[in-house]
């Protein structure tokens, strides 16, 4: 392998990393989940300019569109969070009990 796929493989775990040690906040969550979606579409750039297919580079163009949505969709659902609850803090989120 090379140098920049463990840069990105790297990256990828950094995320799933942070995303299982570092839950005491929903913005840090989302952040997390941001670095996730931008190593793997790095890794699939990466891995249609190595391979020379050009079905691959109109998949990144979707991953790309999909991780805008959920950028979106997770910074209103943080809205939502501190409107209800007052803060961002994930142990606040206990949905089963109302």
């Amino acid at each position: 392998m090379t140098s920049p796929f463990i840069l990105i493989m790297s990256l990828f775990y950094l995320g799933l990393l942070g995303i299982l040690i570092n839950r005491l906040h929903f913005l840090s969550v989302l952040l997390c989940l941001e670095l996730l979606l931008i190593s793997l579409f790095l890794g699939l750039i990466m891995w249609s300019l190595s391979s020379g297919s050009p079905f691959l580079l109109s998949n990144n163009l979707i991953l790309l569109t999909l991780s805008a949505c959920e950028a979106s969709a997770g910074l209103s659902l943080m809205v939502a969070l501190s409107r209800t609850h007052s803060s961002d803090l994930v142990k606040n989120i206990n949905i089963l009990q109302q």
